[in-house]
């Protein structure tokens, strides 16, 4: 009897699976070319197809984060963020993440306090969509969350939150917001408390998945190109198959009470700049005045037009300055900040921060103000839009606070905030009685804030349309003989070379690479910084435009213009809209061209400077990192070749004068050794004059003449540095290789590291240092390539807890000399190939990172023929070979180990 009613049971469960799967979604909405449907057991999934690149995204939203947990449970919701990637009874964990890599997609998964998400970015090409699909609805509810695999993560999570614990501003942020959330789990970060995750209880884990990982908590998003009617079909085969769960969910119903005073926060810990800051309780991200709330955030803390940054670095009482604020599902949090030089006043500071923040009575907002903000959310959501993958994940924010049209809500309520609007959320939040500071300031007459209004979500959005939807763009292959086929190349009088390749994009958007080319080795010489900051200073005024002028013209030209110095060549990346290239390429030259230095802005630029490097002497990253650049230098202090020490580098950043950047300019400046790439929509009839007009007259005084970079072998060492009060530690390692970018050797060097450190979460090292043992967070392995002299590298990292040196020591010695002695197995080099491959196909996707690789292949006088034909190497690649390349190049008697960290108070802990 019992026998029989399983299988009645069993056969039950299966025809309602069954008819689950075999019901079709029901569309609800579309909005902006986004379509809503709803599955049978309460799946959502939202469709937004774009064909204009061979790219999809899949991100799957659970309505789950710490907002959930209980008393004793917090970082549940992060634990699970990571044993979701452990593997089910069908796949295993070592499965998912091969996938991963043999298919070059680029995933993660977040947490944050309403919702935890997973995302995979593949090319569309092959059965990519569909195993990407089966995996994340096998894992919705069949995820094993085995004591084991919590068991071996667990050092994983912690070493995630050491390095959390190694930046102060997110730690005074993470205590600023539990002085101010007395009750709501908003006061408690989503890592969770170390005692919680320590001593979590694997069976209430287990029941927290169950309750919240169900299709009626999810919210599937497919983005890219994917055929609709297929999709749907699939998802039906396989989340449509999944039971409604019979549970009901609970709301959370802790509501924060009025905060009836200021509170203070003090942190002490090991540093060198002071940092303020203030939060405030503010309305959830769906409440009418959260668009104020978000342009007042912009009027305060934009660089370098917000009031702080006027209040504060300008001033001189801070290095920088800005303001925040946090869309949540219920009524959240933001504030400012103010980043100090270890000489600058916190008092002088706090008092200039507050009386800013919380004096907009005093001083209205104006109208120009307001137009600038909006002008800058809005070109920056327009952006958003154009990039499927980017728009995908970003509805998981929209979702976690209440439904994904908030997304273009919000921005329609943006655009429609007025002066008063933004005046009456100052006064009623920005208040000292709502405001959590490093002070306790008692008041006989509290000025409260009354508590948010809350929101009906439903009945807001409800016939909800939008706007119309961007339009997409061409669908264009992006394989290397395509762009080669639809590539111009051709050069200035002057010598300026230039690439176009010109096509139709979503929103009509065009990237830009420009490099300029300038010095020698000799007229280099004594000028170590001079070329960084010169570029630096190029954006903060020229002969017709102030700082503050370059940045509005940025706005109303809907760009983003990026100016970089290296130690011999300045590089510009821009990207913009077709009918706007011309004016951009004409603002570009005049930065470059004109410039005037201000005297005011080189002090503020030296103060940033030097408080970066105040930052860095305790980080154990840079500490490594300036070790291993430093370590054998056989340059002299005037060579620009030269590394100097974090006190060189102060006195450097010091000495720095406008008389020295006018005369580098003047004489290292033109166009003669430049390349310029551009990708995109635009019309090269008109573009080309103009670059002529532009660029065409301009020389440099002084030639220029490529550094070299010879290679040497530096001597076997291993370093120890003390970086104390840090809760995490870093390693980093450098083994010199004599090879260039067109040896022979190099295409399986390419593979062989592919497979030891730079396959992601899917390498030797990282089976070893964060699968098998558990130690680090982060580790992997990186090869440099040298494209003028053999002068390539190997390039080891991971960070890791100081106590587990001894273990991440023989970790990497066991993998390297395993890695040395097997070498590679078929397997392996076939999954590295692939995800090699799709990895840059997808890279060639992007505009941006196309017009970088376009204008180095004209520094390089290359084409895309040198891509083909290194893919066609990789393809071809055999086991013999790139074994071959790991003993030849892999001397572990030559490899040179920075180590950092607090040692001691880890030794001081055993003992």
């Amino acid at each position: 009897m019992f026998a029989r009613c399983v299988v009645l049971l069993v056969t039950t469960a299966f025809l309602s699976a069954s008819a689950l799967a075999d019901t079709p979604p029901t569309k609800l909405t579309t909005v902006e070319g986004i379509t809503e449907y709803r599955l049978a057991n309460g799946l959502r999934v939202l469709l937004a197809p774009d064909d204009s690149k061979p790219v999809t995204t899949v991100n799957v939203t659970y309505q789950v984060g710490s907002r959930m947990e209980k008393y004793g449970e917090t970082g549940m919701a992060h634990l699970l963020e990571h044993l979701m990637f452990k593997g089910t009874p069908k796949e295993s964990g070592k499965t998912i993440v091969g996938e991963f890599a043999k298919r070059g997609m680029r995933f993660n998964g977040s947490t944050y306090f309403d919702r935890t998400n997973y995302f995979e970015t593949f090319s569309s090409e092959g059965d990519n969509l569909d195993w990407a699909l089966q995996m994340e609805a096998d894992r919705m509810v069949h995820s094993n969350i085995a004591r084991t695999d919590l068991d071996s993560e667990m050092t994983v999570v912690r070493n995630e939150m050491e390095a959390g614990e190694n930046n102060p501003y997110g730690v005074l942020q993470q205590k600023m917001t539990a002085a101010a959330f007395q009750w709501h789990n908003y006061g408690k970060s989503p890592i969770g408390a170390r005692t919680d995750v320590e001593n979590v209880n694997i069976a209430h884990l287990q029941a927290f998945y169950r309750t919240y990982y169900q299709p009626d908590n999810a919210v599937l998003v497919v983005t890219g190109k994917f055929d609709p009617a297929g999709v749907l079909t699939q998802i039906g085969r396989y989340f449509g198959a999944i039971p409604k769960p019979a549970r009901v969910l609970e709301p959370t119903w802790t509501v924060e009470p009025v905060q009836d005073g200021p509170r203070m926060v003090t942190l002490e810990r090991v540093g060198e700049s002071p940092l303020v800051s203030s939060l405030y309780h503010l309305p959830q991200a769906a409440a009418p005045d959260f668009a104020a709330v978000m342009m007042l955030t912009d009027i305060l803390g934009d660089t370098p037009n917000g009031r702080l940054y006027k209040a504060l670095v300008e001033k001189k009482l801070a290095a920088r300055a800005g303001e925040f604020a946090s869309g949540l599902h219920d009524p959240g949090f933001g504030g400012s900040f103010a980043l100090l030089e270890k000489t600058q006043s916190p008092d002088a500071a706090t008092k200039a921060m507050l009386e800013t923040v919380e004096g907009v009575a005093k001083e209205p907002i104006t109208e120009a103000e307001l137009k600038r903000a909006q002008a800058s959310y809005l070109n920056n959501f327009e952006k958003m839009m154009n990039d499927p993958a980017q728009f995908g994940i970003r509805l998981s924010e929209s979702i976690a606070q209440g439904d994904w049209r908030l997304l273009f809500l919000l921005r329609d309520r943006m655009a429609a905030v007025t002066v008063a609007d933004v005046q009456r959320v100052a006064a009623t939040y920005f208040k000292s009685s709502n405001r959590t500071l490093g002070q306790f300031i008692p008041t006989p007459n509290p000025d409260r804030a009354p508590p948010p209004p809350s929101v009906d979500v439903a009945a807001l959005v409800a016939g909800y349309r939008g706007k119309e939807a961007v339009a997409a763009g061409e669908a264009f292959d992006p394989s290397p003989a395509n762009i080669e086929k639809h590539s111009k190349r051709f050069a200035l009088p002057v010598g300026m070379q230039v690439v176009e390749l010109a096509k139709q994009t979503r929103g009509n958007t065009v990237s830009g690479t420009l490099v300029m080319n300038n010095g020698t080795l000799a007229t280099l010489a004594g000028k170590r910084n001079v070329p960084a900051v010169t570029a630096a200073m190029l954006q903060r005024g020229t002969a017709n435009l102030s700082r503050k002028e370059i940045a509005d013209r940025l706005e109303d030209l809907k760009a983003t213009i990026n100016l970089q110095g290296t130690f011999d060549a300045l590089n510009v990346t821009f990207q913009t809209r077709r009918d706007k290239l011309p004016e951009v390429l004409e603002l570009i030259a005049e930065m470059m061209r004109r410039p005037t230095f201000p005297e005011a802005e080189l002090e503020q630029l030296k103060s940033q400077t030097i408080t970066a490097i105040d930052l860095q002497r305790h980080e154990p990253q840079a500490v490594a990192q300036n070790a291993l650049i430093r370590y054998d230098n056989p340059y002299p202090k005037g060579d620009i070749r030269y590394t100097p020490s974090f006190d060189e580098e102060v006195e450097i950043a010091k000495a720095m004068t406008v008389a020295t950047l006018k005369v580098f300019h003047d004489d290292f400046y033109g166009a003669d050794h430049a390349q310029l790439a551009l990708v995109g929509d635009f019309d090269p009839a008109v573009v080309e004059p103009l670059l002529g007009k532009l660029f065409g007259d301009w020389k440099a005084k002084i030639t220029y003449v490529r550094v070299p970079q010879p290679y040497r072998l530096s001597p076997l060492t291993a370093q120890q540095f003390e970086t104390p009060d840090k809760a995490n530690a870093f390693y980093m390692a450098k083994l010199a290789i004599p090879v260039k970018a067109d040896d022979a050797d190099f295409v399986p060097l390419i593979l062989a590291n592919r497979v030891l450190g730079g396959g992601g979460l899917k390498s030797r090292i990282v089976d070893r240092l964060r699968g098998q043992d558990g130690i680090s967070y982060g580790a992997g392995s990186g090869l440099s390539e040298a494209n003028y002299e053999a002068n390539s590298a190997l390039n080891f990292a991971a960070i890791y807890a100081p106590q587990n040196l001894t273990k991440l020591k023989t970790d990497m010695a066991e993998v390297l000399a395993a890695f040395l002695k097997d070498g590679v197995t078929e397997q392996e080099l076939s999954e590295a190939k692939s995800g090699l491959l799709q990895q840059w196909t997808i890279s060639r996707t992007q505009d941006n990172s196309l017009a970088s690789d376009l204008a180095l292949n004209l520094r390089l006088g290359r084409t895309m023929a040198f891509t083909e034909t290194r893919e066609a190497k990789i393809k071809s690649a055999t086991v013999e070979q790139v074994n071959g390349v790991i003993r030849k190049y892999l001397k572990l008697d030559q490899l040179v180990q920075m180590y950092a960290g607090d040692f001691a108070k880890a030794q001081s802990a055993k003992q």
